[in-house]
């Protein structure tokens, strides 16, 4: 088994523990190690320029190929979520050439192609919902057929809702394995008898909001002559990430008209997605915000001085209200339109009761905070941790305990007690997903050396983390 340490990412000549000191082969990379341990961590400090976000990201390469021309999509998140966008969308004769510097140029006629063969997304879910829509809407429209397929994992996760509510505007699709928390890919989306032209569809928005966000992007595809309406029956989860999908899709010129409360969302007739309104024909990708979340929770963990910049107060991302979490918390958070910083000093953290329904990757973090936290932390309203790219509920409660904290699982509610005393070494299970592992890896900051397990997840949304943390990881006197 290959181990490797946080410190020798950054250069350093050997490895944390003697009797894990394997040498890393020349050619090895990260997603070949079987686990790195992260030494105690006794301050962060410094700037950490943030990936692009992965949300954002995925949800831009689609648009763009939906528009007619080129356009360039800048700060593209590098990611494993990405790869997989990228290649569907090359497999539909959409033609994508990296112009370097994390920026792409998409050249489209503004229509998808029938692939000629079944798209894998991998564990996706920032593709497979907005594709499953946008296929759907494209099969019915112009008489082609697709299958999207997945990971074992991926055939696990839930997209009936969305499937349901292509169903009720007309589109012949259909999930075809029946799982735990019902329909799951694969999808096969097929040519409608009768068209398909606007209409009113009813659907759930307690599982993720995903789901309305992939029926917001293609409604411009079915809404043809006539208005499309999209009404949700129960509660609303992550609102921000819809807002930020209907802020994206009015910059690609498509416009959506919002009822009171988020209950219902009207797309009129007639409309197409163009970059005419974008600068230069130019979207540029803000940070990401969830990214952002381990940076700050590892200063206001350690006292440390930092500033992620990227996102911030002017940001379309919910999860920037995570800082608010901190300073709630006892840390001092400095919020600036594109960046946010937290200023350093002794700090004593206190637990929190918090609502994270629309903050649910964010809200991991908070477990690895909570160790040192004094008193309770209460992580409300997050169910949705069920059906991600894990269980995370489960996974949280799991890990979290191994470093002797006292865990409760409720249905949507995870509540941590911290430990008198933080077990060292403990063996984190990651789960094959990335925020596992990215979230744990901060228990370092609590004093203890932790060992991650297949660390080389990451790569499915932030590739160089376990380095960037390395790299603003300083000594107790604030020196590298």
């Amino acid at each position: 088994r290959l181990t490797l340490s946080l410190a020798c990412l950054a250069g350093a000549a050997a490895f944390l523990q003697p009797q894990l000191q394997t040498p890393l082969r020349k050619g090895t990379t990260l997603s070949a190690v079987d686990s790195l341990v992260v030494e105690p961590i006794a301050k962060v400090g410094g700037v950490v320029r943030l990936p692009g976000s992965k949300s954002l990201s995925n949800r831009a390469l689609l648009l763009a190929a939906l528009c007619e021309g080129e356009t360039v999509v800048e700060n593209l998140l590098a990611s494993d979520d990405t790869e997989r966008m990228l290649e569907a969308l090359d497999a539909m004769g959409v033609k994508v050439k990296d112009l370097g510097d994390s920026a792409v140029r998409v050249t489209s006629t503004g229509s998808l192609k029938a692939p000629g063969k079944d798209l894998f997304l991998g564990n996706a879910g920032t593709a497979m919902r907005p594709l499953a829509a946008v296929v759907a809407a494209v099969a019915a429209v112009d008489g082609t057929s697709f299958t999207l397929d997945g990971t074992p994992r991926m055939r696990e996760r839930p997209i009936s809702d969305l499937i349901d509510g292509l169903q009720q505007l007309g589109c012949n699709v259909e999930c075809t394995v029946n799982g735990e928390f019902g329909g799951c890919p694969p999808v096969k989306a097929e040519p409608t008898e009768k068209e398909v032209d606007g209409g009113i569809c009813r659907v759930s928005g307690k599982t993720s909001s995903q789901f309305l966000s992939a029926l917001l992007l293609a409604s411009p595809l079915l809404a043809r002559t006539k208005p499309l309406e999209i009404q949700i029956t129960d509660e609303l989860i992550s609102q921000p990430y819809v807002q930020l999908t209907i802020d994206l899709m009015k910059q690609f010129d498509v416009n959506v008209d919002i009822a009171p409360g988020y209950k219902k969302f009207t797309i009129q007739s007639g409309q197409k997605y163009t970059n005419t309104k974008l600068p230069d024909q130019t979207y540029f990708v803000e940070g990401d915000a969830s990214s952002a979340s381990y940076f700050l929770a590892a200063a206001a963990m350690t006292g440390g001085d930092l500033t992620v910049v990227g996102c911030g107060s002017s940001s379309t991302q919910g999860d920037v209200r995570f800082a608010e979490v901190l300073k709630d918390m006892g840390a001092r958070i400095e919020m600036n339109p594109t960046n946010i910083t937290v200023v350093g000093g002794p700090a004593q953290l206190k637990g929190v009761d918090v609502d994270c329904l629309d903050i649910p990757d964010a809200a991991m973090t908070l477990a690895s905070v909570a160790l040192v936290a004094e008193g309770t932390t209460t992580i409300r309203n997050v169910g949705s941790w069920r059906v991600k790219e894990t269980e995370r509920m489960k996974a949280i409660v799991a890990e979290t305990s191994k470093f002797g904290a006292d865990v409760t699982e409720q249905p949507t509610t995870c509540i941590i007690k911290p430990p008198t005393e933080i077990k060292p070494m403990c063996e984190i299970e990651t789960y094959d997903d990335h925020r596992i592992a990215m979230t744990f890896a901060l228990a370092a900051c609590a004093g203890v050396p932790v060992k991650i397990l297949d660390p080389g997840c990451t790569s499915k949304t932030f590739p160089t983390y376990f380095k960037e943390l390395s790299r603003v990881t300083l000594d107790a006197d604030g020196r590298k």
